[in-house]
């Protein structure tokens, strides 16, 4: 399960910015996760109560801003959001299209004291 890596990842990042920026505990976190990432968000949840046990985001907030998937669609020359990588062009139909977003996951904020 790589959600409990991304949550020890995640949970270095937290500890890195507390040290830096002189705060204690962390109240939420708001994570951006693009629809290609490859991320189980329930497995991540799970895995983020698990990971931050102890820590300075022991019972943190932990939410999840969903980001489609993107693609440069080749057939009408635009850039169009995608329910998955093999999806047609919503605009076009075609199927000539490269995805180019979708994969981020991305600290967005967080709340802290």
């Amino acid at each position: 399960m790589h959600e409990m890596a991304l949550c020890e990842s995640l949970l270095q990042a937290m500890e890195e910015a507390g040290r830096a920026n002189d705060f204690r505990r962390v109240r939420k976190v708001r994570l951006e996760i693009g629809g290609f990432a490859g991320v189980e968000i329930e497995a991540l949840r799970f895995g983020f109560d698990v990971v931050t046990r102890g820590s300075l985001a022991d019972g943190a907030e932990l939410e999840v801003l969903e980001v489609p998937g993107r693609g440069w669609c080749f057939d009408c020359n635009d850039t169009v959001a995608l329910a998955d990588r093999l999806a047609p062009c919503p605009s076009c139909g075609g199927n000539r299209l490269h995805p180019n977003g979708g994969t981020e996951l991305t600290i967005k904020d967080l709340e802290v004291e």
